[in-house]
């Protein structure tokens, strides 16, 4: 399969997530457009010395099954031995159809939702990129043609970012790619056209693609969207792919749904980060204490009947949700099960659908919203283990 082939194969569902025509001529073109200079400072959101997003509270309030409630403190390791470099995903709200390079609280959020906490284990890097707009996604899903986004300036911002992070700040240590939907889609590119094959892959201690779609040969871990990176198979194996898009199990994907569609010849794959990191199929969630940002959404129910006043940003809820990688004859996907018990007083809800404007489910982007955070802990862990794995190589 040629590169350009395995491109549109990992991608074409990352632009119908987006909900832009290819027939869209852009406004502005990456070859004319004044590159970003990523040695100025404020054009990223996390680095070392200027932590930015990343020095933010991630403090965590446990509720227990029983209703009981514990505080989890958090703090960064400035001194990890490896680094973790993050795009983020369609955020913006700037009403053009590229963002700016102002970073507003939309971008600062879903950093400490997504990304911040794996400063446990590695250097943080999260570059500011000229990205495709949420007023651009929404525009294109309403069929409105106003609004034409360049795609190319977005992932060509990323492409000088990497760069730039590889010649002035690498220095031969190992790096966990992270990005989702749209961040997840750069990264694939990012991986197709400039890593796969050279000799940066073997410094490459995973790649966590979340919330899009990577081909695969069925019954294959590698083929498909990429040729050499393959699917992660155990917590301690290095190089390789995490991905998956996350639907619930009483809502399994419709037909028309954007993430996990199996291709021709090929199926969508998913990697379970729970089994990975722990062997276990019960998810280590770190949900927001506040809604998703982005698209509407529910607010959090009261997560437990007891009175506890909960303020962190964030709940983890040990046992509540579990997962498990399902397939059928259309989609492969993460399946989220809410093991609710109506007895206890802990929530028996979750948030984190895309809602109608008439307050019902949108369906076709499953719990988008969350696959982060429904397996935060998870990719935390699995980031140590990588990291371990990979210094012990």
């Amino acid at each position: 399969m040629s590169k350009h082939n395995r491109l549109l194969s990992g991608a074409s569902l990352g632009a119908l997530a987006l909900g832009i025509g290819s027939a869209m001529t852009p406004v502005v073109s990456a070859q004319t457009a004044d590159a970003v200079d990523y040695a100025n400072t404020s054009n990223w959101l996390c680095r070392p010395g200027n932590p930015r997003a990343c020095e933010v509270d991630m403090s965590t309030t446990v509720v227990r099954a029983d209703g009981s409630v514990r505080l989890e403190p958090w703090s960064d390791d400035p001194f990890a031995p490896v680094d973790c470099f993050y795009v983020y995903p369609t955020v913006s709200q700037d009403t053009t159809a590229n963002s700016d390079l102002i970073a507003g609280p939309e971008e600062y959020n879903v950093v400490r939702s997504q990304f911040a906490r794996m400063g446990s284990h590695c250097r943080t890097f999260a570059p500011l990129y000229r990205q495709v707009t949420l007023t651009a996604l929404r525009a294109g899903m309403s069929g409105n043609t106003d609004l034409r986004p360049d795609r190319e300036l977005g992932y060509q911002d990323v492409v000088d970012a990497w760069n730039y992070y590889l010649e002035n700040d690498n220095d031969g240590r190992g790096v966990v790619l992270v990005g989702h939907s749209q961040g997840a889609g750069v990264l694939t590119r990012l991986i197709i056209n400039e890593i796969e094959g050279k000799d940066i892959q073997q410094q490459i201690i995973s790649a966590m693609l979340l919330g899009t779609t990577i081909q695969v040969p069925e019954g294959d871990v590698v083929g498909g969207t990429f040729e050499h990176m393959p699917l992660c198979e155990s917590g301690d194996q290095t190089g390789c792919i995490v991905t998956y898009a996350s639907y619930r199990a009483s809502n399994p994907p419709p037909a028309n749904a954007l993430f996990g569609r199996n291709g021709n010849g090929t199926v969508s794959a998913c990697t379970n980060p729970a089994q990975l990191a722990n062997d276990t199929d019960e998810l280590d969630a770190y949900l927001s204490n506040v809604a998703p940002e982005g698209f509407s959404a529910a607010e959090p129910a009261r997560w437990t009947s007891t009175g506890a006043n909960i303020t962190t940003p964030f709940v983890s809820v040990p046992g509540l949700l579990s997962a498990e990688c399902v397939s059928n004859d259309q989609f492969s996907y993460l399946e989220i099960t809410v093991n609710a018990d109506p007895d206890d007083p802990r929530t028996d809800t979750l948030s984190g659908d895309v809602m109608n404007p008439d307050g019902s489910i949108n369906e076709d982007w499953g719990l988008h919203l969350i696959d982060v955070n429904a397996a935060m802990g998870d990719l935390v862990e699995l980031v140590s283990k990588q990291a371990q794995a990979y210094r012990w190589r």
